[in-house]
């Protein structure tokens, strides 16, 4: 009685993890199926746009650029965020610069390091420049950077530079640390100013059964463009869940 017993409950739970798992699937389906649509418009676009200047803005001329690294450098993040806290710094030479970056500060070839190469090869004075290599995460880059320069001085004035879908998240992170009204520059990355469309039959190639795209900038770029940015949104909007439920933002 004991073996039909247990074989009932198993069955029973077999089921059970079948049909939520047929449940996920099918939801998981539908909802890449959406995304793929919403990829033919510019909704991706507008909340990423969002994301990057709802909480953006300097207020007031900052004292201290925080710049926040994104991966190792060279790479696509890092060089878009020394450009951009670069060009800050010719606005306002008299900010200093904080890299905050895991890494060996006295590894010349650490990324850490590199950032700090880039800075001075794009014009900012290298004693201007300061790092904060140990914080993990956004949460413990803010806790750390506020306990170095503004436990003394609650009201003084930075602000910070990361990728526009960080923005939003990086904020509310640094003023849950205790900065009043940090500022933010999102570094965008900036579209083709040329033409680039062409007729098909010009460049040769199967011209049958082959559809003609080159007109259709929608198809050739702002589909996939429009997808990455999906896939940014997703990640951050975890990401921010996360941070909210800790209490960090």
């Amino acid at each position: 009685m004991r073996i039909e017993g247990l074989k009932r409950f198993l069955q029973k739970m077999a089921r059970l993890i079948y049909g939520l798992s047929l449940r996920f699937f099918i939801a998981t389906g539908i909802l890449f199926f959406l995304v793929l649509i919403l990829c033919f418009t510019s909704g991706p676009f507008w909340v990423f746009h969002w994301l990057g200047t709802s909480q953006s803005g300097i207020p007031s001329p900052p004292q201290y650029i925080v710049l926040l690294g994104g991966g190792g450098m060279p790479s696509e993040s890092g060089l878009m965020r020394t450009f951009y806290a670069a060009r800050l710094s010719n606005y306002y030479p008299d900010a200093q610069i904080i890299i905050a970056l895991p890494g060996d500060i006295n590894d010349t070839t650490s990324s850490v390091c590199q950032m700090k190469k880039e800075l001075i090869q794009r014009g900012v004075a290298a004693d201007k420049i300061l790092f904060e290599p140990k914080g993990r995460n956004t949460r413990s880059q803010a806790v750390n950077i506020y306990e170095s320069i503004a436990a003394s001085h609650p009201k003084v004035s930075i602000t910070i530079v990361t990728a526009p879908e960080h923005m939003y998240r990086a904020v509310l992170t640094f003023c849950k640390a205790g900065f009043f009204n940090p500022g933010g520059f999102p570094a965008f990355e900036q579209a083709i100013e040329g033409d680039i469309t062409f007729e098909d039959k010009d460049l040769g190639g199967r011209q049958v059964m082959v559809p003609s795209i080159g007109k259709n900038i929608n198809l050739r770029y702002r589909f996939w463009t429009h997808l990455r940015y999906a896939e940014l949104i997703v990640k951050e909007v975890f990401a921010i869940g996360f941070y909210w439920v800790k209490g960090w933002v």
